[in-house]
C-alpha cells in the first residue's frame, strides 16, 4: 500500500456519468429517504425534550443532560464510525442505521403506553441514537460521491439541503400540533415509522457501490482513524474547511446556549411568535440551497465559502441589536437573522460538503468526514458551555453578541488558506497544492 501521507489522494474509482440527478434513481431513493426520515427527525427534535419535561416531569438541568449526552455520544464514537465506514459498504450501514434507530425511539411510545417510561430510558435511547446517527451521517456523506458524478455534487447537495429546508418549515409547525394531539411520547412513533420508510427506499437501490478494501490490506483501527487525522492536517484545503467548520460549529453553541432565553426573557416574546421566527430559518435554509449551486458557478467555490461564512457572522449579529421595548423592531431583526443567517449557512454546508466529496478518495472519506464531524461537536460542545457561563456572568445580550465572533474567526482561516482560489468543485482535487 502506498504511504497515504505521500500519495493522500489516490484517484477516485471511475464513477459512471449519471443521466441527470433527477433521472439518477439511487439518488431518487436516497432523496426520497433523506425527506421522510428528516421530516421524522424535526418532530422529535421538539418531542423529545416535551417528553421529559411533560411525561416525566424533569427540570432543566435533566434536560440539559440529555442535550449533552447526545453531544458526547456522538463525539465519542465519531472517529471509529469513520474508520468502518471505509471498511465497509456504504448502503448496509445507513440502513442498519436506520432500523436501529427505529427500533429505539420506537421504545418510548411503547413504554410510555406500557406505564414504565423513565427518564434513564430517555437517556439512553437519545445517546443511542445519536451513535446511530453519527454512523448514518459519515456514511451517507461517503456515499453520495459513488451514485452521483463529481460534477453534479453540489447540485445533489443542494437539492437535499433544500428539501430538509422545507420539511424543517413544515415539520417544526407540526410537530407542537402532534405533541398536543397524539402526547409527546406518541408523536416520536412517527419518526420511528420514519426510519422504517427510510430502510427499505435505501434497500431498493440497486447500483452496485465501489468494494471495500480486502481484509489482509486493512490497518488497525487506531491506525485507520490516525490516517484520517493526518490527512485533514497535512492537507492545506482540508484544513480550511475544517477551521470554517468550527467556527461555525462555535458560533451556534453560543447561539443555541442564548437565543430562547434571550427571546423570552428579556425581549418578552410570546412563544407562538417565536415559533414563526423559528419556522422563517428553514425558508432562509431553502433559499441557501437554491442559491448555492449558482452561486457556485458564477464566483466560484472558495468565494462562495469566505463570503457565506462572513453572511453568518453578519446574520446572527442582529440577534443582540433586538431592542427590549421595541417589538416590531426587535422581531424584524430576529426574522433578518434568520432569513440571512441561515441563508448563509446552508450555502456554506452545501459548497464546504462538496468540496470535500470530491477532493477525497472514496475509502478515505468516511474517516475524514468522521474527523470533521468530531472537531464540529467538540467546537460546539465548548461554546455552548462558554456561552452558558458567560451569559450567566455579564448577561444574555452581551453574550449573543460573541456568537459572530465565531463565524469571523473561521471566515479568517479560510481567506488564510488554499479554499479561497478554489473556483470550481470538479477541480478541487487537481487544484491542491
Amino acid at each position: 500500500m502506498s504511504d497515504p501521507l505521500l500519495d493522500p489522494f489516490p484517484p477516485h474509482p471511475e464513477i459512471v456519468p449519471t443521466p441527470g440527478l433527477w433521472r439518477n434513481g439511487a439518488f431518487l431513493r436516497v432523496w426520497a429517504a433523506a425527506t421522510i426520515s428528516v421530516f421524522g427527525s424535526f418532530v422529535t427534535r421538539i418531542a423529545l425534550p416535551f417528553v421529559a419535561i411533560l411525561t416525566l416531569k424533569a427540570g432543566p438541568i435533566d434536560v440539559a443532560i440529555l442535550r449533552s449526552l447526545e453531544l458526547v455520544a456522538a463525539l465519542l464514537v465519531g472517529f471509529v464510525a469513520g474508520a468502518w465506514v471505509d471498511r465497509l459498504r456504504r448502503r448496509p450501514v445507513l440502513i442498519w442505521a436506520d432500523i436501529l434507530r427505529a427500533l429505539l425511539l420506537g421504545s418510548i411510545p411503547v413504554a410510555a403506553v406500557g406505564g414504565w417510561l423513565t427518564l434513564p430510558q430517555v437517556y439512553l435511547v437519545a445517546a443511542l441514537a445519536a451513535v446511530c446517527t453519527t454512523f448514518f451521517d459519515v456514511a451517507d456523506r461517503a456515499y453520495l460521491p459513488t451514485i452521483v458524478s463529481r460534477t453534479e455534487l453540489v447540485r445533489a447537495n443542494g437539492a437535499l439541503s433544500a428539501t430538509s429546508a422545507a420539511v424543517e418549515f413544515a415539520a417544526f409547525g407540526v410537530a407542537g400540533f402532534l405533541v398536543t394531539l397524539l402526547t409527546a411520547p406518541i408523536a416520536i412513533l412517527i419518526d420511528a415509522v420514519s426510519f422504517v420508510v427510510s430502510a427499505v427506499l435505501l434497500g431498493s437501490i440497486r447500483r452496485p457501490e465501489p468494494p471495500p478494501p480486502p481484509a489482509e490490506d486493512r490497518d488497525p483501527v487506531t491506525s485507520e482513524i490516525a490516517e484520517g487525522l493526518r490527512l485533514v492536517v497535512h492537507d492545506p484545503v482540508l484544513r480550511g474547511l475544517v477551521g470554517g467548520v468550527m467556527g461555525l460549529a462555535a458560533m451556534w453553541g453560543i447561539f443555541g446556549a442564548t437565543w430562547l432565553l434571550f427571546v423570552t426573557e428579556e425581549l418578552q416574546l410570546d412563544p407562538a411568535i417565536i415559533g414563526v421566527i423559528a419556522a422563517l430559518g428553514g425558508f432562509g435554509s431553502l433559499l441557501g440551497a437554491l442559491l448555492a449551486e449558482r452561486a457556485t458557478t458564477r464566483f466560484g467555490v472558495g468565494t462562495v465559502v469566505f463570503v457565506s461564512m462572513l453572511g453568518a457572522g453578519l446574520g446572527n449579529l442582529l440577534i443582540p441589536l433586538a431592542p427590549v421595548g421595541m417589538p416590531l423592531i426587535a422581531v424584524a431583526l430576529l426574522i433578518g437573522q434568520q432569513l440571512i443567517g441561515d441563508t448563509a449557512v446552508t450555502v456554506f454546508d452545501v459548497t464546504e460538503v462538496s468540496i470535500r466529496q470530491a477532493r477525497v478518495a472514496d475509502r478515505q472519506l468516511g474517516r475524514v468526514n468522521a474527523t470533521v464531524r468530531v472537531a464540529m461537536v467538540l467546537a460546539q460542545l465548548a461554546a455552548t458551555l462558554a456561552g452558558g457561563l458567560v451569559a450567566e456572568a455579564i448577561g444574555l445580550r452581551a453574550a449573543a453578541f460573541l456568537a459572530p465572533l465565531g463565524a469571523l474567526a473561521g471566515a479568517t482561516v479560510i481567506w488564510r488558506s488554499p479554499v479561497r482560489r478554489l473556483r470550481r468543485i470538479e477541480a478541487a482535487r487537481a487544484e491542491q497544492p
